[in-house]
C-alpha cells in the first residue's frame, strides 16, 4: 500500500470518528434541555389557557358551611373566569388523598390544590412523581420544586373579631372551640384574644380542644360544655356551623369562620373571620399561564384581600364598628403589628418580644387571658 493512499484512509477515519463524537454529544444536551420554559416544565406539559384544568382536594363536603365552602368559592371563581375544575370532597388527612391526585391527574388536571393541614405530605409525595405538573398546599410550609403552599393571615381578621366578642360579652368570658394543637389554631387564639383585650382588659378565653376539623355532633358537644361553664359568646375553629347553633340554643352570642354564615344562628351570629380563597386560586393559577408561578410559601391577610370580617350583624355591640374599622385602618397600614412588643405567656411573663412572621407563624403556647390547657407530647 502506498503512503498516499494510507494517509487518506487515516484522514476518512478520523473524520468518521469526529462525525461519532458530535453526534454524541449533541444528543446529550438535546436530551436535557428540549423544550424547557421559565418555569421548568416541558413544551409537551407546558399549562395554557386551552389545557388548563385544575383540581382541589377537600378535607370536608363543599356545602359545610365553613372551612371547605370557602375554597370551594375559589373554585367557582376559577369556573366563572373559563377556567375548568374538578373536585374530590371529604378526603382525610391519609394516603388517600394521594388516590384522589393521582385520580384527577388522570382526568387531565394539571394544576391541583389540596387544602388541609395533614394533606400536605402526601400531596408531597405525588408532586415529585409529576415534575411537570403544578400543585398547591393549603395551611402548610411544605414545598416542593413544583409545590407551593398559601394560607390567609387569619390572624388579623382573628383580631377584629377579639375586638367584637370583647366588647360584646357581659360577664368577660369568652368560649372558644378548636380542633387542633396547630399552630394555626393556637395563633387564631391568640390573636383572637389580644383584639378582645385590646377593648376589654378583663376578658379571658377559655377554649376546648376537640380534635377534629368537621365533626357536627364533637363540635356541638364541646360548645355545650363551655356554655354550661358560663361563657356568653362562643368563638370557633372549626369547619361546621355547630358552634353557632348551640350558642344560639343557649342563648348566647357567637362568631363564626371561614365564610359568612348569619343564617345559620340569626339570633346569635355577630360577625365572622373569613377567608377570600379567590384571591388566590385565580392569582396562582394566572401565574401558572403567565410563566411567573413560583414554589413560594404565602401568607397574605387584610391588606392583600385574602382575609376579612364579615359585616357586622345588627346584634353586635354599640362602636363595634367604629373600633374595628380604626383597628383594620392600623393593621393594614403596618401601625399595627400584632404580637409587637412584649408578649404575655398564661403565667404573666414576658414569653416573647417583637415576634417575626416565622415565630408567630409556628406559635405552640398560649398568650396571657388564654384558660385552657395545650396537650402534651
Amino acid at each position: 500500500m502506498s503512503k498516499k493512499l494510507l494517509a487518506l484512509l487515516l484522514a476518512l477515519v478520523m473524520l468518521f470518528s469526529l462525525a461519532a463524537c458530535s453526534s454524541s454529544d449533541e444528543g446529550e444536551s438535546s436530551g436535557e434541555g428540549t423544550g424547557e420554559t421559565a418555569g421548568g416544565e416541558t413544551e409537551e406539559f407546558k399549562v395554557t389557557k386551552e389545557n388548563v384544568k385544575v383540581g382541589f382536594i377537600y378535607i370536608g363536603d363543599v356545602n359545610d358551611g365553613g372551612y371547605t365552602q370557602a375554597h370551594d368559592k375559589g373554585r367557582l371563581a376559577l369556573e366563572a373566569a373559563g377556567i375548568p375544575c374538578l373536585y374530590k370532597e371529604n378526603i382525610p388527612e391519609s394516603a388517600e388523598v394521594e388516590t384522589a391526585a393521582r385520580e384527577l391527574i388522570d382526568m387531565g388536571c394539571n394544576i391541583i390544590y389540596a387544602t388541609s393541614f395533614g394533606h400536605g405530605e402526601y400531596l408531597a409525595n405525588v408532586a415529585r412523581e409529576y415534575p411537570d405538573l403544578y400543585f398547591g398546599h393549603g395551611t402548610s410550609r411544605l414545598t416542593e420544586a413544583n409545590m407551593c403552599n398559601y394560607m390567609g393571615r387569619m390572624i388579623e381578621g382573628r383580631y377584629l373579631a377579639g375586638i367584637v366578642a370583647g366588647m360584646a360579652t357581659k360577664n368577660n368570658h369568652i368560649g372558644y372551640v378548636y380542633a387542633m394543637p396547630y399552630a394555626e389554631c393556637i395563633r387564631g387564639i391568640n390573636a383572637f384574644t389580644l383584639g378582645a383585650q385590646s377593648v376589654n382588659p378583663d376578658v379571658k378565653v377559655e377554649v376546648l380542644l376537640t380534635n377534629t376539623w368537621y365533626d357536627v355532633a364533637v363540635e356541638k358537644q364541646a360548645a355545650i360544655e363551655l356554655l354550661n361553664r358560663g361563657v356568653d359568646v362562643m368563638a370557633q375553629h372549626q369547619d361546621s356551623t355547630a358552634c353557632q347553633v348551640a350558642a344560639q340554643e343557649a342563648g348566647a352570642l357567637c362568631l363564626g369562620y371561614n365564610t359568612p354564615t348569619p343564617d345559620a344562628a340569626p339570633e346569635a351570629y355577630l360577625t365572622a373571620p373569613i377567608f377570600h380563597w379567590d384571591k388566590f386560586y385565580t392569582d396562582n393559577v394566572q401565574s401558572v399561564l403567565d410563566g411567573t408561578w413560583t414554589n413560594a410559601s404565602y401568607w397574605e391577610g387584610l391588606a392583600a384581600g385574602w382575609v376579612d370580617l364579615d359585616t357586622l350583624s345588627a346584634l353586635a355591640p354599640e362602636g363595634a364598628q367604629e373600633a374595628v374599622d380604626a383597628a383594620r385602618k392600623a393593621i393594614e397600614s403596618g401601625e399595627l403589628k400584632l404580637f409587637s412588643g412584649d408578649v404575655y405567656g398564661q403565667d404573666g411573663t414576658v414569653k416573647a418580644t417583637d415576634m417575626t412572621d416565622d415565630e408567630i407563624y409556628n406559635m405552640d403556647w398560649f398568650v396571657q387571658g388564654v384558660v385552657g390547657t395545650l396537650p402534651t407530647a
